[in-house]
């Protein structure tokens, strides 16, 4: 039905078109393939089956693209400024894909794992060492408690008079927004473990630090990764308010770039770059989550 608006209902004219139907091209790939799925997935019954599950998600969806195509191109109900046709949306995924794509989700790439990877890093240490002494505690739990609950962007003008350049302050942004949760979750986690299983351990000989890396940590896995969960979540809201306020390439300064030129299809196209990326970093995360914790499967539900 999307692909039949598309070629049956003439445009309106209001919008200026895309230089070539990429909406209709798109649209003929898609049914294709569902055309075609019982063939491709021919003898992987389980992979089709997934697959159909999810064909009224995905009917909707193709439903609501027909509707957006004639709220903008056919009937344009929809502001014309501010609500671009699909096509000048796909036309800018396509005729701009390096610049966007590579150029600035690499720039925004860089800056997000090392951002991640140092609130991650930090945020386990200071768990480890809040769950497993108690003068750690004593020390950071109260500064936790005061520092944690403020927003990371609250420091952005701190950061921009601290920090010698913006990329640096984005870093640190991006990683206090991660070290909260996961300092908050980890420490929590091995406090929770039980008591018998480091009383078990010591009787066969363990020693301290045995206890704590093969012993305490495992058992709090499921809670650390809840925590770098949450961690990730607030990195992507960090990163993307960090790049619209210095940082000079990324995804997040694209977005604001192109909203100031009144530029909206590419502002559309810049957010389902930034929705396909983090759904695919999501989706990784608790791929590797299955992997660490499968001896847990069926224990805990998420």
């Amino acid at each position: 039905m999307a692909l039949a608006v598309q070629l049956l209902w003439p445009d309106s004219g209001k919008h200026p078109p895309a230089d070539k139907p990429y909406c209709a091209y798109a649209l003929g790939i898609c049914l294709v393939f569902f055309l075609l799925r019982p063939l491709i997935f021919l003898g992987r019954a389980e992979t089709l089956a997934r697959l159909r599950e999810k064909d009224l998600f995905t009917a909707a969806a193709f439903l609501l693209l027909a509707l957006l195509d004639i709220g903008t191109a056919k009937a344009t109900v929809l502001p014309t400024l501010f609500f671009p046709t699909p096509d000048r949306v796909l036309s800018v995924l396509a005729e701009d894909f390096r610049y966007l794509i590579i150029d600035c989700l690499g720039s925004s790439a860089k800056l997000l794992l090392a951002g991640f990877f140092s609130g991650a890093l930090a945020g386990l240490a200071t768990g480890i060492f809040i769950g497993f002494s108690k003068n750690a505690a004593y020390w950071l739990n109260p500064l936790i408690k005061f520092l944690g609950p403020i927003p990371p962007t609250a420091w952005i003008p701190i950061v921009l008079v601290a920090f010698p350049t913006t990329w640096t302050g984005a870093v640190f942004l991006i990683a206090l927004s991660v070290w909260f949760p996961t300092s908050v979750m980890t420490s929590s986690g091995i406090l929770n473990v039980q008591n018998a299983y480091f009383e078990v351990s010591s009787t066969l000989g363990a020693r301290r630090v045995y206890q704590v890396f093969m012993v305490g940590i495992p058992a709090a896995m499921p809670l650390i990764f809840t925590g770098l969960f949450s961690g990730a979540c607030a990195s992507f809201l960090t990163l993307m308010t960090a790049e619209m306020i210095g940082v000079k390439n990324g995804i997040g300064w694209y977005i604001h770039w192109q909203r100031q030129m009144l530029s909206y299809a590419n502002v559309y196209a810049g957010l389902i770059v930034i929705a396909i990326t983090f759904y695919s970093l999501i989706t990784l995360f608790f791929r590797v989550r299955d992997r660490v914790l499968v001896w847990q499967k069926g224990m805990i539900k998420w």
